[in-house]
């Protein structure tokens, strides 16, 4: 029996000391989907905390089949969308202070500063491009690119087939293209009056 599963059945039986290790196995990773598609640190803190709260509450409901990881992350991504849904209602612009919670710092060894603050504006500009697609459709893109989960256990995790999430992702993927196109068109060569408009 591997630890992680050990630390889970521990936990089931009311062992703080248990859940606490699991919880600090996968902080990380639950605050960066939660950043990744909330797009505010403070937000992302709170979510992750709830994650972190419902998991406790609904441990008797593991699956040990499952990854715990997985279904961890699963809680994480429909709490992220219920968010998404309730701040899409309430009308309320959540992007005034997105700036001052940024969390990509640059490379303290990163030899050249100017390209590091290249990369790290296309990051910003990055998340401000996963705002704009369907909670559903983010949830899926932050799982596959910056989870590295499967289309089967991203398919488990969001209560869809993997023929769904398949259609997903590549629509997603397309509406990011599109969005990133729109913000960076490519200038067209100039074509001189004489030139044939073959060349």
């Amino acid at each position: 029996m591997d630890e992680e599963l050990t630390w889970v059945l521990q936990a089931q039986h009311g062992n703080d000391e248990a859940f606490t290790k699991l919880v600090e196995a996968y902080q990380t990773h639950v605050y960066n989907l939660c950043y990744r598609m909330l797009g505010e640190a403070e937000s992302a803190e709170d979510a992750a905390q709830e994650t972190f709260l419902r998991a406790y509450q609904h441990l008797h409901r593991y699956d040990q089949k499952r990854p715990f990881g997985t279904w961890l992350l699963s809680i994480a991504a429909h709490y992220c969308i219920d968010r998404l849904r309730r701040r899409k209602f309430s009308m309320i612009s959540m992007d005034a202070d997105e700036d001052e919670n940024t969390l990509e710092l640059p490379d303290a060894d990163a030899p050249n500063p100017e390209s590091e603050m290249m990369h790290s504006e296309q990051r910003e500009h990055l998340q401000g491009l996963l705002k704009r697609l369907d909670g559903t459709d983010r949830a899926a893109i932050v799982m596959r690119y910056w989870h590295d989960c499967s289309e089967s256990e991203i398919a488990e995790a969001l209560h869809l087939t993997v023929s769904a999430v398949k259609s997903r992702l590549h629509r997603a993927r397309r509406e990011l293209a599109g969005l990133w196109q729109d913000d960076h068109p490519q200038p067209k060569p100039e074509r001189r009056p004489h030139e044939s408009p073959a060349f």
